[in-house]
């Protein structure tokens, strides 16, 4: 589905990608108030980030579509059946969006975050070591809302890039407040779906040296307007988790 909404070109945040997760944690900051928060219900250990049709929106039922820059492509997405239920099915021709939804989940509790991701097309030459060229098919972030808001808002982003390393971890190139974990790289694995999970207390006091607030929002991403390429990539079964398992 091509929709348009949300275009941000006069951003007091400029026009990069990365800019974008400060207005995500805006939205985001009075979670309680607004009518799609996930509230965190608790089911088995586990609370879920529901993915299913709107029929009356174009978005996921509870998520919000946003759209940046002042290049022509639409956002182009579809929701889809997976084997473990529905999935965001995301496309990116030389653009940059992002679905995302409120969340209010502490840490201490749920510190795990599990997802299913394939990335069918990577962006050429993207790197997101790089600020010319960080693009990346498949992007989950995790934002955590902090006083004031606009500047002191962090922000880890999960990511599958084509050209850095896994497993490498890295401060954003446009943004201070957001940190990178690239949990796979390149071409390998590519049409395939894969599970994930990360603990994110830990990756959180790591990477800013801070216990964590709590999560304000959850957004999966995809860009290829640095590189003026196109991407191609699917998410489903978002997850935080009291343990290792489920």
């Amino acid at each position: 589905m091509k929709v348009k909404l949300d275009r941000a070109d006069s951003s007091v945040f400029g026009p990069s990608l990365t800019a974008v997760l400060s207005i995500l944690a805006i939205l985001s900051f009075l979670p309680f108030f607004m009518a799609r928060t996930c509230r965190a219900s608790d089911k088995g250990g586990v609370i879920r980030i529901n993915i299913e049709k709107d029929q009356t929106n174009d978005a996921p039922k509870g998520w919000v579509l946003k759209q940046w820059k002042g290049h022509a492509g639409q956002a182009d997405f579809l929701i889809e059946d997976a084997p473990w239920g529905k999935a965001i099915h995301l496309r990116s021709r030389s653009n940059s969006f992002a679905l995302y939804r409120d969340v209010s989940i502490d840490l201490k509790q749920h510190p795990y975050i599990n997802w299913r991701w394939k990335a069918v097309k990577l962006p050429e030459n993207g790197d997101v070591r790089k600020r010319s060229t960080d693009d990346q098919a498949a992007q989950l972030y995790v934002v955590f809302p902090k006083f004031p808001i606009a500047f002191n808002n962090r922000v880890i982003g999960y990511i599958w890039d084509t050209n850095a390393p896994a497993g490498s971890t890295l401060k954003s190139a446009k943004t201070s407040t957001t940190m990178y974990v690239v949990v796979r790289s390149g071409a390998e694995g590519l049409g395939v779906w894969a599970h994930e999970r990360r603990n994110v207390y830990e990756d959180y006091k790591t990477l800013f040296n801070e216990d964590p607030p709590p999560i304000g929002s959850v957004s999966v991403m995809i860009d290829s307007d640095d590189t003026k390429s196109s991407a191609e990539s699917f998410f489903s079964d978002i997850y935080f988790s009291k343990g290792k398992t489920p």
